[in-house]
């Protein structure tokens, strides 16, 4: 597995995996270094909130095993979720406001003042030109690549 990998051949730690929404909703609302996307399977892949191999994938701090993802008391099963989130994501809403979203993401306020105004800012070392990667001792370009 490609995850156990990247951690030198153990999962890692619990409280830093992916198993509760609430959670990491929480997480990317107060820690600026914390950058998570939400993936396209949200809308299409129920599957990825399952634990379906039943792997140990540890206990977090607070003593919860870490299992399927930990969803939204709204959202009857992970089936029922996406059905939702993809309704939310197609509703007449969301298509009237979707500009909006594009100018954030891929548009002009994406940086300098207009994100600022927009409190669309991120961590300085999202993007992808604000370090001179060359310019960097060896051991600290691979840290700041990672």
């Amino acid at each position: 597995m490609g995850n156990k990998r990247l951690q030198g051949g153990h999962f890692d730690l619990a409280d830093r995996l992916f198993y509760s929404l609430a959670a990491t909703y929480q997480v990317v609302c107060t820690d600026l270094s914390d950058v998570r996307e939400v993936t396209p399977e949200f809308y299409y892949l129920p599957e990825i909130f399952l634990n379906r191999d039943c792997l140990d994938l540890g206990v977090t701090q607070k003593g919860l095993r870490v299992d399927d993802v930990i969803l939204p008391p709204w959202a009857s099963s992970p089936y029922d979720f996406v059905r939702k989130n993809r309704a939310a994501l197609e509703s007449d809403h969301v298509s009237a406001i979707l500009h909006k979203w594009i100018d954030l993401i891929f548009g002009f306020k994406q940086r300098g003042k207009k994100a600022e105004k927009a409190l669309n800012m991120y961590y300085y070392m999202t993007y992808e030109d604000s370090v001179d990667l060359d310019g960097l001792e060896d051991h600290l370009r691979v840290a700041t690549e990672a």
